[in-house]
């Protein structure tokens, strides 16, 4: 049976991943019968939105400010309201306050479809967008 060893942890489970590889040793396996070359590669990270960036940055403010969050908490476009700790009254006064500040009517259907920053920056972009 053979075994595998390396100079890092190595998970199995699910897609292989090694981070920081040194070595790597395939015990009990002929060595004519293994070949693989390790290289460097950079990992791109990238967040695609939908919505303006101010947009986003507006929405965060008037977030942070209905729900009243302690100074230094982080509130990005990813961020859910529940995760924030808003219920489904904080909700619909986040959803007010959006309309008060962009002057605009969100409809009820589309203001239950509305669960993070982004999902309602982009809804304020388009109706914006729409006058």
């Amino acid at each position: 049976m053979a075994a595998i060893t390396t100079g890092s942890a190595v998970s199995f489970a699910r897609p292989v991943k090694a981070i920081n590889v040194s070595f790597v040793s395939f015990a009990g396996l002929r060595k004519d019968n293994v070949a693989f070359r390790l290289q460097p590669v950079t990992q791109r990270f990238a967040v695609l939105c939908a919505a303006k960036k101010e947009t986003v940055e507006k929405v965060c403010d008037i977030v942070k400010k209905q729900l009243v969050l302690p100074e230094g908490t982080e509130v990005t476009g990813s961020s859910k309201f529940t995760d924030l700790g808003a219920d489904s009254l904080d909700t619909v006064e986040i959803v007010m306050g959006l309309e008060e500040a962009f002057k605009i009517s969100v409809e009820e259907s589309s203001a239950q479809s509305i669960a993070t920053v982004e999902d309602a920056a982009e809804l304020i972009d388009k109706l914006v967008d729409a006058q």
